[in-house]
This record gives structure tokens, C-alpha cells and sequence, in this order.
């Protein structure tokens, strides 16, 4: 297997199970992470073979640049079952962890049968798995690497945000029935083992930061896992003068909370003072558009559906607020592409989009129960439709925040920090890249 090397460059061998460039959520941040890593360091990326297709059209030669491992004689059944006990397209994600957690050590079984004599043989400097993203799922390469001296980076890991008070209606919507057991996976010997021998773990939040048993802390090191590629969001924000307008982007299910956007925004939108694009499907498309009819408010609000990435960004920059009141979100990477583009979010203070926006690049408002996001999230869109000045300021200082913090190719050179420190003196403290 070729691989580039550079005498200063760290030679880095990046496990992605979950990578497409083709897709969205895990796998688009497990591609676009391990791609920027191109740039700092010479890279192998091994993903499972479900995404050799999409690989090879991105431009990566098999062999040279990655390695599909292919595990399906146990992933794929894993899977199907995973998806009959969901109960339904986008629920039960619990579920889907859990079955994927059964299901991937052994494409870790197959990666060390691969690559096991090359890190035992001091081919790569670091060996980083970059997804699965989930805490809940621990890493036998862990410790083989740890026995070859070879430094492993575990992460960034997520997930596991636990749901508010007050939201057991949509936690039953959701069919998260085993989010009630989560915390058991802390119990699980893996779990242990996996912390204990990674030389650095790499945590996408202050939640999954909370976790960590306070003996491995310091070697956690705090990096939020989306990032933004600019090619992609590429406009910048141009609302027409007049209403106030804002848009909702994301699945419409029970804890994105577009139902709570529609009650808070009602009286807004009846008198003409607001205008609302929602983008975006799913189960509870129907009732919002029923619930819009009966608030006489349909007039002012669009249900767009399903849209494609170029037509989604130019919607957005005609808005000048993400309204975005999820209660259980552990990235938010909608959050960072509204601010690349300069649309200035309102999100719900807490897990993901809490930690996206910081003061003065946006709205937060707090973490309540229903009726108290409602009553928050109302009075602040009556505040900007009031007086919406301070708009520009914080839509430049969201653009500038993401260029600042949150491209890949920044979330790369963050990377590179951690790889530096572990090739030169990782018995120091950890650094602090973000």
C-alpha cells in the first residue's frame, strides 16, 4: 500500500467507519475531517465499503489515499434489524447506536487483521478514529496500539445530550424508549479500556466533556466535531429590507420543535410582521401546515420541503434569523451554516447550538419547559421585529466566528495540534486548540 510521506508531516492513519461525501449528518463530518487532514498530515483513511463508490468519485485512488474494509456479513443484517426496531424512518436512534455498537468491533477486528503488522511496525505516527462519534461505542484498537507504542486519538466523540424536563411527549414520539437505559454503557468494561489506553480523547462537547471519569480528563481535549466547508456555503446574507423574515432548516420532528417556532412566531406572522420559510420534511409536515391554518397564519409561512444543498443556502440568505428551537441536538452544524452565511441564529440554549453561539453572534434563548421556550423564543422575534439593528453586527460576527473556528480546514490545523503534541512530549498538559 502506497502511502506520501514527508519527514515533518505526521503519518496518520484516520478510521472512519462512517465517511461520505455524499450524505449528511455522521458520516459527512467523518469525510470531512478526514479529508482536511489531507492538508496537515500524510493520511490513510480506512472506512467500510459502503462508501468505496462515493470515494472513487470524490477523486481518492483505493490503496494510495484509502482502504475499504468490507464488513457487511455482519454490519448489513445488523442494520436491517436496526432499521425494523426503529420503528419508523429518522426515530429511535437509541436503537440504531445500540445495534451499531454490537455491529462494529468486528469491522475493528477486520481493520487490525489489515493494518495490524504496519502499526506494530512503526508505519503510522498516530492512529485516529475519527467516527463512530458516539461515546457509547468503545475501540479494541485502543489497546492494540497502546501495546505498540503508537499514540491513538479517539474522537471527536458526542452524543447522549439527555432530553429536558418536560419533554416526555416527544421523547415517546421519537421512540427513544431505550434513551431511558443509556447511561448503562458506562458500565461496560470497553468503555474503560478504550479511555484508558487512547493518548488523547478528543470531546465535541462539555456534555460528552462531563462523562469522561475525571481520571482520564487530562488528556480530553474540548473540539466541536461540525465545521463548514466554504465552497459549499459560499453567499452571503442579503434580506430584503421591511419584515422581519427567519427560516427553520432540519427534519420536522417532535425535538427539532418546529410546532413550538409556528406557536411562538403566530402572532407575528398573523399581523404581517414576520415571514417564515420552513426547509425541510418529515412525519410532522401535515400537522404544521394544520396547525399554521388554524393560527391564520399560512399566509405568511412557506413549507419548502426537501431542498437541495445550493437551493437551501439561497433561501437562507434571503432570511435575516435561523429560528431554531431544537431541545436535543448534539452537533447543530445547521447552526454554523446559517452563520457562515451571515443569517444570525436563535436557538434554544442548550447541548450543540448552546455552545455554537457564543455572545454577540447570536440569540439564545433558555432551556425550559414548552411553554417557557415558546413565551422566550416569542418575545424575542417581537423584539427584532421591533427593532432589528442589531442584526448586521451579529450576522458579521457569526461569519467571522466560523471562519475563525469552524472551517475544516481550521478543524484540521486543530488536529495537527493535538498530533504535535503527542510526537513531541505528550506527558505535558494537553493543549487547547479550540
Amino acid at each position: 500500500m502506497a502511502v506520501t510521506t514527508s519527514p515533518t508531516r505526521p503519518r496518520v492513519l484516520a478510521i472512519a467507519e462512517a465517511a461520505n461525501p455524499e450524505w449528511v449528518s455522521v458520516p459527512l463530518v467523518g469525510w470531512s475531517l478526514a479529508s482536511a487532514l489531507r492538508e496537515v498530515a500524510d493520511v490513510h483513511i480506512v472506512t467500510q465499503v459502503r462508501n468505496r463508490d462515493a470515494f472513487l468519485r470524490a477523486g481518492l485512488t483505493e490503496g494510495r489515499d484509502f482502504t475499504a474494509i468490507d464488513s457487511e456479513a455482519i454490519a448489513r443484517p445488523l442494520w436491517a434489524l436496526a432499521e425494523r426496531l426503529r420503528m419508523g424512518e429518522g426515530k429511535g436512534w437509541t436503537m440504531v447506536q445500540t445495534i451499531n455498537a454490537i455491529a462494529y468491533p468486528w469491522f475493528e477486528r477486520l481493520v487490525w487483521q489489515r493494518f495490524g503488522p504496519g502499526i506494530r511496525a512503526g508505519k503510522w505516527d498516530v492512529v485516529h478514529r475519527i467516527t463512530p462519534l458516539s461515546p457509547t461505542i468503545s475501540s479494541s484498537l485502543a489497546g492494540h496500539c497502546a501495546k505498540a507504542g503508537v499514540p491513538f486519538v479517539l474522537g471527536p466523540l458526542n452524543g447522549g445530550v439527555p432530553w429536558p424536563q418536560g419533554f416526555d411527549a416527544e421523547r415517546r414520539q421519537e421512540k427513544e424508549w431505550l434513551s431511558y437505559l443509556r447511561s448503562v454503557y458506562k458500565l461496560l468494561p470497553g468503555r474503560g479500556a478504550t479511555l484508558r489506553h487512547a493518548a488523547a480523547v478528543l470531546v465535541g462537547s462539555r456534555h460528552t466533556e462531563g462523562e469522561i471519569p475525571a481520571r482520564h480528563r487530562p488528556k480530553t481535549i474540548y473540539l466541536p466535531e461540525n465545521g463548514i466547508d466554504p465552497s459549499r456555503f459560499n453567499r452571503v446574507a442579503a434580506p430584503e429590507p421591511g419584515v422581519l423574515r427567519a427560516c427553520f432548516v432540519g427534519r420536522l420532528v417532535p425535538y427539532k420543535g418546529p410546532d413550538m417556532l409556528l406557536d411562538a412566531a403566530a402572532p407575528l406572522l398573523r399581523v404581517g410582521r414576520l415571514r417564515l420559510e420552513v426547509i425541510g420534511d418529515g412525519p410532522m409536515r401535515a400537522d404544521l401546515e394544520a396547525q399554521a391554518a388554524r393560527a391564520g397564519t399560512g399566509a405568511a409561512v412557506t413549507f419548502h420541503g426537501w431542498k437541495a444543498h445550493h437551493e437551501v443556502q439561497d433561501i437562507m440568505a434571503r432570511c435575516h434569523l435561523l429560528s431554531f428551537p431544537s431541545i436535543r441536538e448534539f452537533g447543530g452544524g445547521v447552526v454554523l451554516e446559517a452563520m457562515a452565511l451571515g443569517v444570525v441564529p436563535l436557538v434554544v440554549d442548550y447541548a450543540g447550538p448552546g455552545e455554537l453561539v457564543a455572545p454577540g453572534t447570536g440569540l439564545k434563548v433558555p432551556c425550559g419547559r414548552r411553554e417557557g421556550i415558546v413565551r422566550d423564543m416569542g418575545a424575542a422575534l417581537a423584539a427584532l421585529a421591533v427593532d432589528p439593528s442589531g442584526l448586521p453586527a451579529m450576522a458579521a460576527a457569526a461569519r467571522a466566528r466560523v471562519q475563525d473556528k469552524f472551517t475544516w480546514q481550521r478543524k484540521a490545523a486543530q488536529v495537527a495540534e493535538v498530533y504535535d503534541w503527542l510526537r513531541r512530549d505528550p506527558s505535558g498538559p494537553a493543549p487547547k486548540v479550540f
